[in-house]
């Protein structure tokens, strides 16, 4: 007991008594030793008489006495009896009277031993209410997390609708105008129509007004000379035609209000795809290498793949066959990114500006269509439509960017400044895209121990940034390796030091997240099937200097 205080107060140290090791996880009540784990399963069991000697956990120690004193427990049903055994049928004390009425037939064991099963029961009890305790929180963390991602879809639908309105208003506005405007230019047409024949009649008028004030001058006149002059002129003139005008005119168009419903305005449509909380990895299948990484993993048409290893300068294409992989091909090349083109082809980046296609029938390689310069290619990604995305950089110009290529190698697009004409990457090195066009870049400097996945839209710029998860990465920062997208058109990330799968949406926002620790996988690379399955490439344990990177096939649920 006097050490069981020791430890409680001591500011020092206490070191295994056999090896100097601080990790201390045993005690012997026999020996009196403190000991690692090591020392207690190898160093000793060399004692004599060690296997009768009672070892427990460090934690134990001062829970419960030495020597804990089983010889003076009362019997609650004999007054004055003392509780002599336990009773495994029962499961409880008893004294002799006890055993003689009802107990005789019973396994009865030692009080001691009974009391040393009741505890490993506790532990266990323990341990499953930490599991559930665990479970419980990580269910609690998905939750908030499901319920922050409704908050801000909820905000969003709300912008949109506003947006919306907005957008109905002006175009409304700007309708009203041109419907005022083409009023306008039918009155104006209509008036100057009727204006016209107006003014034809307004000159007959004044011309019959003059013939007959002349006429009637004539009629009046007394000087019979000027008369006969005069009227046979006047006879000639006086019948003036009325001018023919139009028969009718167009009328201004009446304004006939238009029904203003919901399907105008917009409607709300129920997202049928159910939020899933949990991420499930099943594993089917492990497979050793001879490499000491899996940096990028494609998988083939024909349930082959290819993989390669920069630091080993290799790249193979591999076969499972059983718990084996088949080497069909090997080359000792160093290869910055692959993809595989709808030819089956394999389209690499080694070094320099322009991409090298692999031929699958020759073996071959041979310039592409597809360049990059003045930059030096890095990772590649086809899109679904067959447009090639390559991420290029060069430390001299102090330059990055990502080119989206059609198919004869013209540049669509370059990704290269923001808005404010400030650089937008600092070193892409693994790309993919998603269904509605958007394309998801890792952006991840090798020198650098932080990272972010940048969202580019469709000729639009960077539309978002993901830089981690607030409490994953809490106390170690979100280093992104390779990126790929899932049939349900959702982005997943692994996180190199962490060892967890970022779950993105096709915008860029954290769905939900799996740590590949419970699976103890080392992920660094990964490719889906045409199956839906999904290829884990991995590294090797920090430190190790060993050649064989595994690689897993499994189906992950829930992404």
């Amino acid at each position: 007991m006097a050490f069981s205080q020791s430890v409680r107060k001591s500011q020092v140290p206490v070191k295994c008594n056999l090896c100097e090791n601080e990790t201390i996880k045993w005690k012997c009540e026999d020996c009196g030793l403190l000991l690692c784990t090591n020392c207690s399963d190898s160093k000793h069991s060399k004692i004599k008489n060690a296997q009768n000697h009672k070892v427990i956990d460090i934690k134990q120690v001062g829970v419960h006495s030495d020597e804990l004193d089983f010889t003076n427990i009362k019997c609650k049903d004999h007054s004055g009896q003392s509780c002599c055994l336990f009773c495994t049928s029962c499961d409880s004390l008893v004294c002799q009277i006890c055993i003689d009425k009802i107990h005789k037939k019973h396994d009865l064991i030692e009080i001691s031993e009974g009391f040393n099963t009741k505890i490993e029961s506790l532990k266990k009890g323990q341990s499953k209410i930490q599991t559930n305790r665990d479970k419980l929180a990580t269910k609690k963390e998905l939750l908030e997390q499901c319920k922050s991602r409704e908050n801000d879809k909820y905000t969003k639908v709300i912008q949109t609708i506003q947006k919306h309105g907005k957008a109905l208003k002006k175009a409304v506005d700007k309708y009203i105008e041109e419907l005022k405007n083409e009023v306008s230019e039918n009155q104006k047409a209509i008036t100057h129509s009727i204006d016209t024949d107006l003014n034809v009649i307004l000159r007959s008028m004044k011309e019959i007004e003059d013939r007959n004030n002349e006429t009637e001058d004539l009629i009046k006149a007394s000087d019979m000379a000027k008369f006969f002059r005069e009227v046979s002129r006047i006879e000639k003139s006086i019948e003036i035609l009325v001018p023919k005008t139009q028969s009718s005119y167009n009328s201004i168009p009446t304004f006939l209000p238009g029904e203003i419903n919901q399907a105008i305005v917009g409607v709300l449509q129920s997202d049928d795809t159910p939020v899933e909380l949990t991420v499930t990895l099943n594993i089917i299948s492990e497979y050793q290498t001879e490499l000491s990484a899996v940096s990028d993993i494609i998988s083939c048409p024909d349930k082959s793949f290819w993989i390669n290893c920069n630091k080993d300068e290799k790249l193979m294409k591999l076969k499972p066959e059983g718990n084996n992989l088949k080497t069909i091909s090997s080359l000792n090349i160093d290869v910055y990114g692959m993809a595989v083109l709808p030819s089956n082809d394999l389209l690499l980046s080694i070094e320099g500006s322009r991409l090298q296609q692999l031929s699958v029938i020759t073996g071959k390689l041979t310039d592409s269509v597809y360049d990059v310069a003045p930059l030096g290619s890095i990772a590649i990604h086809i899109t679904s439509g067959n447009k090639v995305v390559v991420g290029g950089n060069d430390d001299e110009l102090g330059r990055r960017a990502v080119f989206v290529m059609i198919e004869n190698g013209d540049h669509e697009i370059v990704y290269e400044h923001d808005q404010h004409n400030q650089p937008i990457f600092s070193y892409p090195d693994s790309i993919t895209s998603t269904m509605n066009g958007n394309i998801h870049v890792v952006d991840s400097d090798p020198d650098v121990d932080r990272g972010r996945v940048v969202v580019l839209g469709q000729g639009e710029g960077i539309i978002n940034s993901y830089t981690g998860h607030t409490d994953i990465n809490k106390d170690k920062p979100f280093k992104p390796s390779r990126i790929v997208t899932s049939p349900k058109d959702n982005v997943i990330v692994v996180d190199v030091v962490t060892k967890v799968f970022h779950i993105l949406n096709n915008v860029g926002e954290l769905l939900t997240h799996f740590n590949t620790h419970d699976a103890t996988i080392l992920p660094f690379s990964l490719a889906f099937t045409s199956t839906g399955q999904l290829y884990i490439g991995c590294t090797r344990p920090k430190y190790s200097t060993a050649t064989d990177a595994k690689i897993y096939q499994v189906t992950l649920s829930g992404c």
